[in-house]
């Protein structure tokens, strides 16, 4: 008879049950551990937010959440508010910064025109002595010529508020010397002296957050409504200043046409 060649993978006669068991589960335990298919960023954390984003609706809305996925939620929704109210803060800063650059041009324009005006008010000089000499000749028996004035040129007005250039001197100043050290328009945040641990207090931490970011939201509201008072006061002084501007070049243009005829007549004699 031929003898069957024993095979490695037959059972030991000398193991006993158990240790076969044994082995058999450690066998299926590497079977089992082999690694499963998952993204990355697939944190729980984010696997959270994303369930409250859309408020819990793809795992049967907040009535079916447990106490600690509330707790949660509510974390977040604080944290949302918080970046919201920021937002609105930063978005007030920028007009506001706008607002200051519009105020430092219409200071500029401003300023323009007074020496526009002024610039008229020399030329009247410079023209009343021309038109002198323009009266003096043409001989004994000419006729005395005499310019004509309809009105009296009055000049750039000073009714410029210094205030308003005083405000803006002054911000600068402090700025350039580095005496703002916060942002402008924010309060210094509070200082919490321990990490929050529960729920409930990160809530509150996030409500003064919020607090403190409306209280300087609210103070930016009021500086960039003084700033406004500002503007339009600003724009009816030049509007009135540029009217009488209009009045004085008119007249100066209607004198100097006068000069003119004088001139023309005097050299065609």
């Amino acid at each position: 008879m031929t003898k069957k060649p024993i095979s490695k993978a037959s059972v030991d006669p000398f193991d006993s049950d158990s240790d076969s068991e044994t082995k058999s589960n450690l066998r299926h335990s590497r079977t089992s551990s082999a690694p499963l298919n998952m993204k990355p960023n697939a944190t729980p954390g984010s696997a959270a937010k994303n369930r409250y984003k859309n408020d819990f609706r793809d795992s049967g809305g907040l009535e079916n959440q447990s106490v600690q996925e509330l707790e949660g939620y509510a974390v977040y929704k604080a944290e949302e508010t918080t970046k919201a109210v920021h937002g609105c803060l930063k978005i007030a800063e920028e007009i506001r910064e706008d607002a200051t650059n519009t105020l430092v041009m219409l200071n500029q324009q401003g300023e323009q025109i007074t020496r526009t005006h002024q610039t008229a008010a020399n030329i009247d000089r410079d023209l009343s002595m021309g038109e002198k000499i323009l009266g003096s000749l043409g001989g004994i028996f000419s006729k005395t010529w005499k310019p004509k004035k309809t009105r009296a040129i009055t000049g750039p007005l000073i009714t410029r508020d210094d205030s308003f250039i005083r405000k803006g001197n002054k911000q600068e100043q402090m700025e350039r010397l580095g005496l703002v050290g916060s942002p402008k328009g924010r309060s210094n945040p509070r200082q919490n002296n321990s990490e929050p641990s529960s729920a409930l207090e990160k809530v509150e931490v996030e409500k003064n957050k919020q607090d403190d970011a409306l209280s300087d939201l609210s103070n930016m509201l009021d500086q960039l409504k003084d700033m406004a008072h500002d503007m339009g006061s600003e724009l009816d002084r030049q509007n009135n200043a540029l009217d009488h501007l209009h009045d004085d070049v008119e007249e100066l243009n209607h004198r100097v046409k006068g000069a003119n005829q004088r001139a023309r007549k005097l050299l065609a004699n």
